[in-house]
């Protein structure tokens, strides 16, 4: 999928966010979210920070001065806890301002400026056009995480196939040791077509789904139902996701 038509679907997708959290009491801002130790405030405010972060990197691009994601990861947790106490209604702002913000820069930026190299807060590089993907897996997985009634049932199907697909060639790509619970399985998505194999053999163990099954599952955003395991045994945990993109 092309990054420009990406930026029309983060609109909506913050828009659906900014919606849930426009809903929520103060009570129930400050409930658990999916995440542990983190309250759906907590999630609110990563969304917004993250959506200022991702545009220090667009930024970055455009002017060729590398400024990094975050000044650090201390200030990173900092600004999320100061912001995870407010109100629905200004959390939602929050989230629609920045997310505004970093759509007017995506759109703006010079097509030369596509693919200079960025840095993420982990260490990797990747083409300043990848940050308009990434953010989109942050609104999709994070308004999940809220816990407020919006699922992987509910992610839109162009964002379940990109998401999908990346993540099977991504986790193809780690290494051995990162596979953890996976490694020696393939896994495939029956309803696209793409498979995973992360060093399996002929008769070894299989994981299939539809795309949006597997997605839910190997983001830690369901507990994968709708996924088959052959020979049949429990799923196994799937190693920490997002996964550093398996290349450009």
């Amino acid at each position: 999928m092309d990054w420009r038509d990406v930026i029309g679907e983060l609109e909506a997708g913050t828009e659906r966010v900014a919606g849930t959290l426009s809903k929520l009491t103060g009570e129930e801002l400050r409930a658990p979210s999916a995440l542990p130790g983190w309250s759906r405030g907590h999630v609110a405010a990563h969304i917004a920070r993250n959506a200022d972060s991702l545009w220090n990197l667009l930024e970055s691009a455009r002017t060729g001065v590398e400024i990094p994601q975050y000044p650090s990861l201390e200030r990173r947790n900092a600004d999320i806890e100061a912001g995870a106490g407010r109100s629905g209604e200004e959390l939602a702002a929050d989230v629609r301002d920045t997310a505004a913000r970093f759509a007017e820069l995506a759109r703006a930026l010079p097509e030369d400026a596509w693919n200079a190299p960025v840095k993420a807060m982990g260490g990797w590089p990747h083409p300043a056009w990848y940050t308009v993907f990434r953010r989109w897996n942050e609104v999709e997985a994070h308004h999940v995480d809220l816990a407020a009634g919006y699922g992987p049932a509910d992610w839109p199907e162009p964002y379940v196939r990109w998401s999908s697909a990346a993540t099977l060639a991504d986790m193809a790509a780690l290494p051995q040791e990162q596979r953890g619970g996976l490694a020696g399985y393939r896994i495939t998505a029956t309803d696209y077509g793409e498979a995973a194999d992360l060093g399996w053999t002929a008769g070894g163990p299989e994981a299939s789904g539809s795309g949006r099954a597997l997605l839910g599952w190997l983001s830690g955003r369901t507990d994968g139902s709708g996924v088959h395991v052959r020979p049949e045994a429990p799923l196994p945990a799937p190693p920490p996701w997002p996964h550093r993109p398996a290349g450009f």
